[in-house]
């Protein structure tokens, strides 16, 4: 299990670390370290009922196991977070100056750091923060930054800690080796939609979550992703550029025009294969007989990008099938010119649109690689796992 000590400083946003604390207390070991002042805000009994252990605060604590505690922490955690990070501890890191339990810590600490500022807007807009946000980052160490909004002091502007959730991912990326460090990926997710007048449109069961994790990982793997995705209900990811389409022809465009000079692309989505050859300009009416609507075929996405797919770029496609799963996608992988395909069959248990998990076969030229049902994010790594020993081999590297 993963290590991450969670640094809280003294400031009214202290309240949103116990919802960080706690949603990553499911996931990874936690080890909370907490300002003097962050003790006006919130109680260390809450973060210690939170994790099952102590909350540090005083480096001089007698209370404790024979070692250096400062150093065991730091040497202990994968990520270091400070969450809210205040202009004074910000300042702090930026010089060096270690006064307390959480800034020996954290100058001791050689794992990833992430912070998340929260502060009054004429503070957190000052210069001098600026510069100092900017002199840790040219260290290497990675900024949420902080959100706009009615602060707790009457003011409105940026100084709001950023979304837990947004943290959590930020600390997610930190948690990676970066394979994908310098190499640019696009991925496509979701369904599309197609038309028929102002008030109806052809479209298909697709929710996104698979395209999604696919871009999530590539980002965690060090990767710039560019995320092109018909609509769906799922949030924004962080740190990735996203890119809303609507019909297939939309999507052609939006990949086509961003294949070029992308080391890996991953095409998730599920493409309408027809789209109406007219779209009414008003809503067609309820009529006595039955209304006939013609279809025409969608440009096919993957096969153009196979066809001017650069000699080290790697082309993953997707296919789902109801029957001859394995003849069906290798006739894919072969036709549109796709280094893989991952295929899977929407009639076994676990697998398809809208799961949160997926069972999945990988059709690649040199043979099959069956991979069991497991979550959709897990899947993604495994994909991820392949596409980077294909870029190996293409030079891709």
């Amino acid at each position: 299990m993963k290590h991450i000590v969670v640094g809280v400083t003294g400031g009214i946003a202290a309240f949103k670390a116990c919802q960080l604390v706690s949603d990553l207390s499911k996931k990874y070991e936690v080890q909370v370290i907490m300002t003097q002042n962050a003790m006006n805000f919130v109680h260390p009994l809450t973060f210690e009922t939170l994790t099952g252990k102590k909350c540090l605060i005083d480096t001089f604590d007698r209370n404790f196991s024979y070692e250096v505690e400062h150093i065991s922490v730091a040497k202990w955690a994968d990520v270091f977070v400070v969450a809210p990070a205040t202009a004074n501890v910000i300042a702090k890191f930026a010089h060096g100056i270690c006064d307390d339990m959480l800034t020996t810590t954290f100058l001791a600490c050689k794992a990833p750091k992430v912070i998340a500022p929260a502060m009054n807007t004429n503070m957190y807009e000052n210069p001098v923060t600026q510069e100092n946000m900017d002199k840790l980052r040219g260290l290497g160490m990675h900024f949420v930054d902080a959100a706009s909004g009615l602060l707790a002091c009457g003011d409105t502007g940026k100084g709001k800690m950023a979304d837990v959730e947004v943290i959590e991912e930020a600390i997610e990326m930190a948690l990676y080796e970066k394979p994908l460090a310098g190499k640019k990926v696009l991925v496509t997710a979701g369904p599309t939609q197609e038309a028929m007048d102002p008030v109806r449109y052809i479209t298909n069961h697709s929710s996104g979550k698979m395209g999604y994790e696919v871009a999530q990982a590539a980002r965690n793997l060090g990767a710039e992703v560019i995320l092109v995705s018909g609509k769906t209900a799922l949030p924004c990811p962080y740190a990735i550029e996203t890119v809303d389409v609507k019909s297939a022809a939309d999507m052609f465009e939006a990949v086509t025009s961003r294949s070029g000079d992308c080391d890996y692309i991953v095409m998730a989505a599920a493409v309408a294969d027809y789209t109406p050859a007219v779209t009414a300009d008003e809503k067609m009416k309820k009529k006595d007989d039955d209304l006939s609507v013609e279809l025409v075929r969608t440009k096919d996405i993957l096969k153009t990008l196979g066809q001017q797919k650069p000699e080290k770029q790697v082309l993953c496609g997707f296919a789902m099938e109801t029957q001859n799963l394995i003849e069906n996608a290798t006739k894919k992988l072969t036709g549109k010119n796709a280094d893989m395909i991952v295929a899977n069959n929407l009639k076994v248990a676990g697998a398809g649109f809208a799961h949160d998990t997926n069972v999945a076969t990988f059709i690649l030229k040199d043979g099959l690689v069956e991979n069991p049902l497991q979550s959709k994010e897990d899947l993604a790594y495994a994909i991820w796992d392949q596409l980077i020993r294909i870029g190996k081999e293409k030079g891709n590297e």
